[in-house]
């Protein structure tokens, strides 16, 4: 599994760290700086789903192969 950002969407809102901040990383202006495909720790499977689910913005995505 793995998720990434649309930095170009992402809006500085945070819930998907509050998910998770080992998922979830941010810059220092609160931005997601996952980069594209950052692979999801095992184990933290729905904490992902449940990040890219909160994001107010649908900056998040995850590939689930």
């Amino acid at each position: 599994m793995k998720v990434s950002v649309d930095n170009s969407k992402c809006e500085a809102h945070g819930q998907c760290n509050m998910i998770d901040e080992q998922i979830f990383t941010l810059d220092d202006q609160g931005y997601s700086n996952i980069g594209k495909d950052k692979p999801v720790p095992e184990g933290l499977e729905d904490n992902a789903d449940q990040g890219v689910y909160n994001c107010p913005v649908n900056a998040l995505f995850i590939d689930h192969s």
